[in-house]
């Protein structure tokens, strides 16, 4: 009796222990009911054993960028350029992997499978940095990167992607183009899974996803516009205090617009004064100089040193609209005046003129004793 209670006792302990760890899986089987094919990833795949490759597909994501708006931009700018990305890729077709033969749930699979297989050219995780290759444009550092989560072909993203450039004020006009790396992820297999994925504790999961790596440089070119720009390339003459003196000035135009009915405006401050303050230049040509010339006088108790004479160019633009060149400075010397008759002088004078007195006596008493 005994014996038999002791055989009823240990068949009870393995019957809970076997619920138990039935219970575990179910357990485990809800809290993953959830699962989804964009989650997957998070997990380690099912490896080949719990699933089945019934078709091979061909073909990957194709970017191509194009900027939206205008692409000209003037010198000194700062602005947003917008780029929107497109995906062309093609799916080119399927090979089959393995046959189904008869068995109607391996034909449904493999008909799932092709669904699956038709997301292949889809590009996911998408990071694009734009990168300056001119020293004259810069991009602003702190958004030079942005991302988009997938580009399906044949349709546009949301939102372009923005970015921040900024034009050097000596960017020589012309093209520029600007670098986007893009880096990418696309499906490269799916395989189906079998009905023994349950034994690992994943449920909800028909199939796995493998993936692979994709970079591609695209090139977005802008347009730097031409314009009129002045600098100073010679100035002589000097100043003297308490006279008036000629000063000259040689201005280029070292843009690609002409400047039509150009004229000069000369502003100096105190001690300076300007007989004329607008001087005119004509048309100035790209590459060509002209010089012009102002008569300024200093006060004679001015202080000796290197005075700065602001210039300013108005003309007419190539649209016809006045047009002012920056500011540009004109550095003039300023020299002593001639001293004036010291004692020395005025003594050395008196010894002179009494010299010349003493011979002309002289000559006259040697003349009357004759």
């Amino acid at each position: 009796m005994n014996y038999i209670r002791r055989s009823l006792n240990i068949i009870g302990v393995f019957a809970v222990i076997s619920i138990f760890m039935i219970m575990i899986p179910m357990a485990s089987g809800q809290d993953s009911s959830d699962d989804s094919s964009e989650n997957i990833k998070e997990f380690l795949p099912p490896n080949y054993a719990f699933s089945t490759n019934y078709y091979n597909s061909y073909g990957e994501p194709d970017l191509y960028a194009s900027l939206l708006g205008d692409y000209e931009f003037e010198r000194g700018e700062t602005a947003q350029v917008q780029i929107n990305l497109a995906n062309k890729g093609v799916l080119y077709g399927f090979k089959y992997a393995t046959s189904v033969g008869t068995n109607e749930g391996k034909h449904a699979s493999s008909l799932q499978e092709l669904q699956y297989e038709t997301m292949r050219t889809t590009a996911i995780g998408i990071n694009a940095e734009l990168i300056s290759t001119s020293p004259y444009i810069e991009i602003d550092p702190s958004a030079s990167i942005r991302s988009m989560k997938k580009l399906v072909p044949g349709s546009l993203p949301d939102n372009p992607l923005v970015y921040v450039i900024t034009i050097s004020d000596h960017a020589p006009a012309g093209i520029y183009y600007l670098q986007l790396p893009v880096s990418y992820e696309y499906q490269s297999e799916v395989r189906m899974t079998t009905n023994e994925v349950y034994r690992l504790g994943v449920t909800g999961l028909d199939h796995t996803t493998d993936y692979k790596s994709a970079n591609k440089t695209l090139i977005i070119p802008i347009f730097v516009k031409g314009a009129t720009e002045f600098e100073i390339t010679d100035v002589s003459g000097h100043l003297t205090a308490g006279f008036p003196s000629v000063v000259n000035v040689t201005y280029k135009n070292i843009g690609e617009i002409p400047a039509i009915d150009a004229i000069v405006r000369v502003v100096v401050m105190k001690p300076l004064v300007v007989e004329q303050g607008v001087l005119r230049l004509g048309t100035v040509e790209p590459g060509e100089s002209k010089t012009v010339s102002f008569k300024a006088t200093a006060d004679r108790n001015s202080l000796v040193k290197d005075y700065g004479v602001d210039s300013e160019i108005k003309y007419i633009d190539e649209n016809g609209n006045t047009a002012f060149s920056e500011n540009m400075k004109i550095s003039v010397p300023l020299e002593p005046a001639p001293d004036k008759l010291g004692v020395g002088t005025l003594a050395l004078g008196g010894v002179i003129v009494l010299g010349i007195f003493m011979i002309i006596k002289l000559i006259l008493n040697i003349e009357k004793y004759k």
